[in-house]
């Protein structure tokens, strides 16, 4: 019971430190079945094999994906042998340490960080399954006669238990292009008068670049076995991982049905589905972090791999004959209605016409001046006559009453005097 209830308290240490330090347990998810795998890997597919395969064993560490990113953009000075040398001294891993000459590739792997996560993912639990993923998807383009060897690449069909091998190395071993195309399109359009796939600027590798443990001639695959090498033995992981000093990406769910290839069907067309947007130019965007994490919103068109390719032309149809008519375009309904820019229309020269000539106007006698009347005289106020006031009339004298006698009044007894 003290050993069980020791374990116990060694266990929730383990656990808050943990929380503590950020540090988080990735969760398992399912094997990606292989019509999904062919989803993920559809972009990627047609790349040279060491190429590939760096990419495949960096994918398994998403964090550090964003960590190389940002650490690039920092030392976008830094070229060739001195940018190798100064990513090895960083401590990434040795995929990273020869990715960083693709800073391209690493762009767009930052940029759909979630697709990569699952590329690693997979990866890790089966790379049987994405080596039959990829050779599976450069059967389709082989068959669509899209995947030929010529001056930038070289392509070898060989047999593996009779079935077709498709191995892809550089034309010139010190001179490597990437492929740019559409992977709604190659795996199943026949070649046309429009490029299909396109290639990228040649990026040289240099002495110092192949003859190193992680340089391009140490990596490849073993079709035969379904394994890929690093430093030509099979890659089961890293002596000295690099450990990111702060993990804060979070897988997020892959939207297959969402984007074209859904169910292995490459015609599907998604609402709302673009094709992969030009490549942009370099901006100073800030440093990829918890506040700044890519592909957010998760907009299928948008977030996916491939995004930063730039789309094939469409070959433009032919008018018929008997008909000059400019061919009219139907409207995509899948795609934005975007207005056109008004365009200035073109100022045109108005003819010049004469001026008439003002014609004199006739003379009119001006009208002789009436005399204007003269003003009568305002005639003189008359006097008011004046009225004699009535004379006052004597008042009639009214004969005072003659003052009445007293009358005899009889004498009062005289008091008696005692």
């Amino acid at each position: 019971m003290r050993k069980l209830g020791l374990n116990a308290v060694v266990v929730f240490i383990a656990l808050l430190f943990i929380q503590v330090s950020g540090l988080s347990l990735p969760a398992q998810a399912p094997m990606p079945t292989p019509q999904q795998l062919d989803q993920l890997l559809a972009p990627v597919a047609l790349y040279p094999d060491s190429l590939l395969a760096q990419i495949t064993t960096a994918s398994t560490n998403p964090q550090e994906i964003l960590d190389v990113s940002n650490w690039l953009q920092q030392n976008s000075g830094l070229q060739g042998a001195a940018l190798t040398d100064a990513a090895e001294r960083q401590g990434f891993d040795a995929a990273f340490v020869a990715l960083v000459n693709f800073p391209d590739v690493l762009d767009m792997m930052a940029e759909n960080i979630d697709d990569y996560a699952s590329i690693g993912q997979a990866f890790s639990m089966d790379q049987g399954a994405v080596s039959a993923s990829i050779q599976r998807l450069r059967n389709q383009a082989y068959a669509a006669g899209n995947l030929r060897s010529n001056q930038q690449q070289q392509v070898e069909v060989q047999q593996a238990s009779g079935q077709p091998i498709y191995v892809i190395q550089p034309a010139n071993p010190q001179v490597v292009y990437v492929p740019v195309y559409n992977p709604t399109v190659v795996y199943v359009r026949p070649p046309t008068n429009v490029v299909v796939v396109s290639y990228g600027p040649p990026i040289p590798l240099g002495i110092l670049l192949v003859s190193r443990p992680w340089g391009w001639m140490g990596w490849g695959w073993n079709w035969s076995s379904r394994r890929c090498y690093y430093n030509h033995t099979v890659w089961v992981g890293w002596r000295n991982p690099y450990r990111p000093p702060n993990i804060w990406y979070r897988a997020r769910p892959v939207p297959y049905n969402s984007r074209p290839g859904y169910g292995g069907n490459w015609h599907y067309r998604p609402p709302n589905y673009r094709p992969p947007a030009p490549v942009r130019p370099p901006s100073n965007r800030p440093p990829w972090g918890p506040n700044n994490r890519p592909g957010n919103g998760y907009n299928p068109p948008t977030n996916r791999p491939g995004t930063g390719r730039p789309p094939v032309q469409q070959p433009k149809p032919q008018p018929k004959p008997g008909k000059p008519s400019q061919p009219v375009a139907k409207p995509n309904p899948n795609r934005p209605v975007t207005k056109p820019a008004p365009q200035p229309k073109p100022a045109q020269p108005k003819p010049a016409q004469p001026k008439p000539v003002p014609q004199p106007k006739p003379a009119q006698p001006k009208p002789t001046p009436q005399p204007k009347p003269t003003p009568q005289p305002k005639p003189a106020p008359q006097p008011k006559p004046a009225q004699p006031r009535p004379a006052p009339q004597p008042k009639p004298a009214q004969p005072k009453p003659a003052p009445q006698p007293k009358s005899a009044q009889p004498n009062r007894p005289q008091p008696q005097s005692r």
